[in-house]
């Protein structure tokens, strides 16, 4: 008997040692670093489709009519995401001294270009266009009421870095 209550103390006892849950790594900001956004094959097109998808829906809240996803205007921004990550830096010319007018015109696109937006970041598509929109110049591209298409194209780095290209264009807008 005097085994057993022993055991059963010992269990009791035990039972209250806990470890301490993991601590999430912090930032230089303090804040806990992102948890790192994979991109799989599986869910790539699906990214193009909840982009096009979002930026129509504030499309329509800002009275601008919706847009469709170009093949030619997501090659020009695939071409570039991934020559920002070989030039290890945002910003909208290419190695070659390229610029988003080239580019949409070397992809086969017969319209205007509106504008290009860009960012290197590990946040999802969804937290990117976020950002764009709280931008006022940035969200005047996307919701530029002379557009008729967009396209939309990343390329990810094995450490996880994403560079995001989107690029709005009107077939028969006049510039402004």
């Amino acid at each position: 008997m005097r085994l057993l209550v022993s055991i059963l103390v010992s269990v009791l006892l035990l039972s209250g040692c806990t470890t301490a849950p993991p601590q999430s790594q912090l930032g230089a900001d303090g804040k806990p670093l992102p948890k790192l956004y994979r991109i799989s094959n599986a869910a790539s097109g699906k990214i193009q489709f909840r982009i096009l998808d979002s930026v129509n829906a504030l499309r329509q809240a800002a009275g601008a009519s919706d847009v469709e996803m170009s093949a030619e205007l997501n090659a020009a921004a695939a071409t570039h995401s991934l020559d920002m990550a070989a030039q290890n830096r945002p910003w909208h010319f290419g190695s070659d001294g390229s610029s988003p007018i080239d580019r949409v015109k070397r992809a086969g696109y017969g319209g205007t270009a509106l504008g290009e937006l860009i960012s290197e970041t590990y946040e999802t598509e969804l937290e990117t266009l976020g950002a764009w929109m709280d931008q006022a110049d940035t969200r005047a591209i996307l919701l530029d009421k002379r557009a008729t298409h967009l396209g939309f194209a990343w390329h990810q780095e094995t450490s996880g870095k994403i560079w995001w290209t989107l690029t709005m264009g009107s077939l028969g807008a006049e510039t402004e």
